[in-house]
């Protein structure tokens, strides 16, 4: 379950193209307030700045007070009258506060700079996305997701074409841009370009160092002077379209690759090894049997068991859906593993793991 309470989840997160793709599965109407948080088609964008990106982040300086007498030596009066001595508690520092709940995302040094939701997940991705940009009109793009999470402190917004693709090995999935940032300094901002598997709505990346290496994300650092370098934004998430033949490409290979029942074993040896005795064990003999349930039974993954793309949906999956979470909720590190690019390097592991096997066994 999500940190995130159903109440927020309906609220501050919309949902767009529910006629192609049905509701979230955080959907409850009940707690939808004054109006559905999911939209038939594309969101449109005002609509995302009216009912998410309706703040920004500010900047003061981090003081301290104390209430004096008017005998006393005092430099500030508050609104009630009363006098104050106001000093820096910490000189070089920040507080950075949301302009309408005044809730503090935290203290950062001076050279911090606020990257603005509306300006760099909307105006940006509109710039990068532009038809001199990349090879598609834009016109066939349109915002599918976003959202605020940890108090409006994480924001997201997906941008993706409206049809899925479908392999001749039956994978359907759809590429999309991901642009997310924060004002707590959780997360930089970045523009990744990720990979959705439809039949169980994981992020999937081609995980391998040549498709990293590609330029499927692209970061910017939250300091002075920061800005989005359009030329290098765009050749870096310029494969909205080419990357989805790249992906479908790359989803034919793994199908390609058979794996037998020894070799699947095997793997699971590989991917949660026992270890020693007690919770650990106990840990891993879970884990294992979880993914080899995903991997036989499970509408998600079995359609292709017996090949590697099998095993890596399985992976996938598991980490998608079932695996433990620690200090966030499932929301909040999912969006994280694909903008940080996490995925892939699980992804990786998963791929070296079995490969290696493959050859041994």
């Amino acid at each position: 379950m999500s940190r995130e309470t159903s109440e927020w989840l309906n609220t501050k997160t919309l949902i767009g193209m529910t006629e192609k793709r049905g509701t979230a599965w955080h959907y409850r109407k009940d707690d939808q307030g004054e109006e559905p948080n999911h939209y038939p088609g594309f969101i449109p964008v005002g609509e995302v700045v009216r009912r998410l990106f309706n703040f920004k982040a500010k900047s003061a300086v981090s003081m301290h007070g104390e209430p004096v007498s008017f005998e006393d030596e005092w430099n500030w009066i508050c609104p009630s009258g009363q006098p104050y001595v106001v000093h820096l508690t910490q000189a070089g520092r920040q507080t950075i506060y949301h302009s309408e709940s005044k809730y503090d995302f935290g203290v950062f040094k001076s050279g911090y700079e606020s990257h603005q939701f509306q300006e760099w997940l909307l105006t940006n991705v509109a710039q990068i996305v532009t038809p001199a940009g990349l090879a598609v009109s834009t016109d066939s793009l349109g915002v599918t997701s976003a959202g605020l999470l940890r108090d409006s402190a994480q924001a997201w917004v997906q941008i993706e074409r409206p049809d899925n693709v479908t392999t001749p090995e039956g994978v359907e999935f759809r590429s999309n841009i991901l642009a997310a940032t924060s004002h707590d300094g959780s997360i930089a901002t970045q523009y990744a370009l990720v990979n959705t598997v439809v039949v169980c709505d994981n992020t999937y990346e081609d995980a391998n160092k040549e498709a990293r290496a590609s330029g499927q994300r692209f970061k910017v650092r939250h300091s002075k002077n920061s800005k989005v370098k359009l030329t290098e934004a765009r050749q870096a998430l310029r494969i909205i379209v080419e990357g989805a033949d790249d992906f479908a490409a790359s989803i034919a290979k793994l199908c390609r690759i058979d794996v037998t029942t020894r070799q699947f074993d095997a793997f699971l040896g590989e991917w949660a090894p026992m270890g020693k005795e007690g919770a650990a064990a106990t840990r891993a003999t879970n884990k294992r049997e979880k993914l080899a349930d995903l991997y036989r039974n499970d509408v998600r993954v079995a359609p292709w068991a017996g090949t590697a793309f099998g095993v890596i949906q399985a992976v996938n999956t598991y980490n998608h859906h079932y695996a433990s979470v620690a200090n966030m909720t499932r929301v909040e590190r999912n969006m994280i593993n694909a903008i940080e690019g996490k995925t892939a390097e699980k992804g990786d592991v998963a791929r070296r793991d079995l490969m290696r096997v493959l050859e041994l066994v």
